[in-house]
């Protein structure tokens, strides 16, 4: 399937073990940005607060985290563990995903868009 209609399309195709990765995933967004509205896009489910907050999606071998590269430019240090580039980071499926390192980035992201919509209305 590639024409996901909400984020819940985009988790049942995969096997009950994924399905649970990215339902952790899903709640720990959800939980860093209650006003966040879900939705798809680029085929990935998203969270859109103010504008796009974060995304995420399942590779073959990681599951893909896309905070903007704001989001991992903050983390840098905190991501020395993990493959990244200027948008995206990957968590190893092997391993248990770094809920904590996820609300942070988040909490950032919010925060980030917050200040941008507010400079934004300044300047109306």
């Amino acid at each position: 399937m590639t024409n996901y209609k909400n984020i819940d399309d985009y988790i049942q195709q995969f096997p009950a073990d994924i399905q649970e990765i990215l339902n952790i995933f899903r709640r720990t967004i959800k939980q860093s940005a209650p006003d966040a509205v879900e939705k798809i896009s680029y085929q990935m489910p998203t969270f859109y607060y103010l504008g796009n907050l974060v995304h995420f999606a399942v590779s073959s071998n990681h599951f893909g985290f896309y905070p903007s590269p704001s989001g991992i430019e903050n983390f840098k240090d905190e991501l020395q563990n993990y493959k990244y580039s200027k948008g995206a980071i990957q968590f190893p499926k092997d391993k248990e995903l770094p809920i904590e390192l996820i609300k942070k980035i988040v909490e950032f992201r919010v925060k980030e868009n917050e200040q941008k919509a507010i400079s934004i209305k300044k300047k109306i």
